[in-house]
């Protein structure tokens, strides 16, 4: 058993295919018995609310991070093991970072590509070594790489942009990997340094 924490990024809704929401219970249902603590977004809706309904179902422990003025908009997921509400988005992606000892991605809309281009970048500025995994559901991943590579293409960033994440093939994979890993000292800075 793993007792890392996991922040999770993913949409708010529930997307498209329902495969998204199968790998969004089962990652979430997953983390919970594998030992991991889960932290996310704290609402109560989507890809978000399924995560985390289904790590509580497992009698995982969850923790909430909500900007106030979402409260009421994503209508925050009742009966966590912990709710943080923060005063911006700003505030809670520092709050999501400093809990993390890695970092997963599902799916998700502009608010997703925002949580993953930020964890990126802050990555690329070495300010910390956290693994970064894509889950590729229905290909999501692999087209997000494929910005990443037109960035690169274009000269915007170094070939070594690529090394900033995996992308894992499905939810299975990514348990496997997360089970594996085990955070060193050096793997992420104080929020503080952001």
């Amino acid at each position: 058993m793993s007792h890392i924490s996991v922040t999770v990024f993913c949409g708010s809704s529930p997307g498209a295919a329902p495969d998204y929401l199968a790998a969004a219970r089962a990652l979430g249902e997953g983390i919970a018995q594998h030992g991991m603590n889960l932290v996310f977004g704290g609402g109560n809706v989507g890809l978000m609310g399924a995560v985390a309904g289904a790590a509580r179902g497992a009698g995982g422990h969850v923790t909430g991070i909500i900007p106030d003025f979402l409260r009421a908009r994503e209508v925050e997921f009742p009966g966590l093991s912990e709710l943080i509400v923060t005063d911006s988005m700003h505030t809670r992606k520092r709050r999501m970072f400093a809990r993390a000892d890695a970092f997963v991605v599902l799916p998700g809309g502009l608010g997703t590509l925002d949580e993953l281009m930020e964890i990126l970048t802050w990555k690329q500025l070495e300010r910390h070594a956290k693994p970064i995994i894509l889950v590729d559901i229905l290909g999501w991943a692999t087209q997000v790489a494929g910005l990443l590579d037109a960035v690169i293409t274009a000269g915007f960033a170094k070939p070594s942009a690529r090394d900033l994440f995996e992308i894992v093939a499905d939810v299975p994979a990514t348990l496997a990997r997360l089970a594996a890993y085990s955070p060193s000292s050096d793997a992420g800075s104080s929020v503080e340094t952001l």
